[in-house]
């Protein structure tokens, strides 16, 4: 598999955090705002955080079955298509077929949701390798800064990864550890974390500890 097939996948948010027909997760990649969700019969949804209706983020609505409701009038969408499909307030009145939600190409690969934002979706999905399958996820970690200067601190620590956008890996306190790193926006990044290690562990709070750390350096470096 190349680098450039799989370059514009982003990973957002674990797959365990959406459950089907049920939540709503905001999510970022690149600065686009999203709305992340499980349709009841479970496929993943990744569209933009805006009802075309009236701009309302997708994320205050619901999920009914495999449609999206906008929680301001109701306008409900369909899984898939972002067609809409119903206006609750004119029940007998057909959904107008030049009203549509932005959908994203998503996919699920190593316990994550990752999303295109290209117009095609890449040729292949992200390695499912990239993190190894009897690895426990650790946390999901915010960080006020880009996601290049968060890799190059990893790095620093002597991470490393055969080819974006595959975890990398290393140790930090001291345990095994493999990091994804989302830029959400220009000066947020976000870090997935992945361990051997069992959870409520000792060695898991010592990862915890050592990954708020990091944040810590990184944040007080751009700072200073």
């Amino acid at each position: 598999m190349s680098t450039d097939s799989i370059s514009t996948w982003h990973p957002v948010a674990p797959s365990a955090e959406l459950r089907p027909g049920a939540n709503i997760v905001a999510g970022f990649a690149e600065g686009q705002e999203l709305a992340l969700w499980r349709s009841a019969s479970g496929a993943a949804q990744a569209w933009e955080n805006r009802c075309p209706h009236r701009s309302v983020r997708f994320t205050l609505g619901q999920v009914m079955q495999d449609r999206l409701s906008c929680a301001y009038h109701g306008w409900q969408y369909d899984a898939g298509s972002g067609q809409c499909a119903s206006i609750p307030a004119h029940p007998g009145m057909p959904a107008p077929r030049n009203v549509c939600a932005k959908v994203f190409h998503a996919t699920e690969a190593a316990g994550m949701l990752w999303v295109s934002l290209a117009a095609e979706a890449p040729p292949s999905p992200p390695a499912h390798d990239a993190v190894p399958a009897d690895w426990s996820f650790c946390r999901t970690l915010s960080v006020r800064a880009g996601a290049a200067r968060v890799r190059d601190a990893l790095a620093a620590r002597g991470f490393r990864a055969d080819a974006p956008p595959l975890a990398l890996r290393g140790t930090l306190g001291e345990v095994d550890a493999a990091a994804l790193v989302l830029g959400a926006r220009p000066q947020l990044a976000f870090i997935h974390l992945w361990t051997p290690a069992a959870p409520a562990s000792d060695a898991m709070k010592k990862l915890h500890a050592a990954a708020r750390a990091l944040r810590g350096e990184i944040e007080a470096q751009l700072a200073a």
